[in-house]
């Protein structure tokens, strides 16, 4: 894979040390999120999928069931250690039809109308240009098939998400949400401009609201270490670590938080068959 730009390598590291909580109980929503994202593509037997940023395979898994045997799943992701656990996983339930590769999405070559289907869960956000990237999966797409793009809604992870940026105000200010792209595309109307600039013009966005079940407000903090906050917890020295952990579990143990707000959005468009592109 060829040099990473300073974003993409940060969150290449980033997810690369969540590995070891990403499919920790408290982070069930990977894989619920996933499954609702391949549900509302309605693959059918044979197709072939392009699963960009897929994790330990949270959308990858549920679309290779989903296309069988005379199907394929590609599976891309910048962060090798989640890839490993995804290719763990597809052994262990024996999908021979799933295919993880590290590569960053923006340097693939693939073949024009190449893919019956694409699926970007929790990704498409960290591409510099979003509606560069959307257009490069728009032409992979066949005639005819399906792009679904899934994202983070509003207050995601409250309310811890509060409570840990709190925190990291107090023991280290110049570390305070230096990166949080997602809340570029976090509505319907903010997801559907940039599709639009894309050149996606017709698709359907649904907003969700869930709520991930913690056994404890301590779980925030195994969400916190299994996901995109795990880089600015990286950052700190172990004792400012400690009180960070400190500070943000305090007010979640006082008021007894048992959830974790886990909206989403779910894009869903259809690309014109040849005909009828035409017309």
């Amino acid at each position: 894979m060829s040099q990473l730009d300073p974003d993409k390598a940060r969150t290449a590291v980033t997810y690369s040390a969540a590995a070891d909580h990403f499919d920790d109980p408290p982070l069930a929503f990977w894989a619920r999120i996933g499954e609702r994202t391949v549900e509302r593509v309605r693959l059918e037997p044979g197709h072939r999928v392009l699963d960009v940023c897929s994790g330990t395979g949270a959308s990858a898994i549920p679309a290779a069931r989903a296309v069988g045997p005379s199907g394929s799943v590609l599976a891309v992701d910048l962060a090798d250690a989640l890839l490993d656990r995804g290719r763990a996983k597809a052994r262990a339930l024996g999908l021979s039809n799933l295919d993880f590769r590290c590569a960053d999405v923006e340097t693939l070559d693939m073949q024009p109308g190449g893919f019956d289907a694409i699926v970007c869960v929790f990704g498409i956000f960290f591409m510099p240009d979003m509606p560069a990237a959307v257009r490069r999966l728009w032409r992979w797409l066949k005639p005819g098939g399906t792009l679904a793009i899934t994202t983070w809604g509003q207050s995601v992870l409250e309310p811890g998400n509060t409570a840990f940026w709190d925190a990291i105000r107090t023991h280290r200010p110049d570390v305070y949400k230096t990166f949080r792209p997602w809340e570029r595309i976090d509505t319907p109307d903010t997801l559907r401009t940039m599709l639009a600039e894309a050149g996606v013009a017709t698709c359907a966005v649904d907003a969700e609201g869930s709520r991930q079940p913690l056994t404890s407000p301590d779980d925030w903090w195994v969400i916190a270490l299994g996901s995109g906050y795990r880089g600015t917890i990286d950052k700190l020295d172990p004792g400012t670590q400690e009180s960070v952990k400190r500070d943000t579990l305090a007010p979640l143990r006082a008021q007894s938080a048992l959830t974790a707000e886990t909206n989403a959005l779910y894009a869903i468009a259809r690309k014109p068959p040849e005909g009828e592109a035409k017309r």
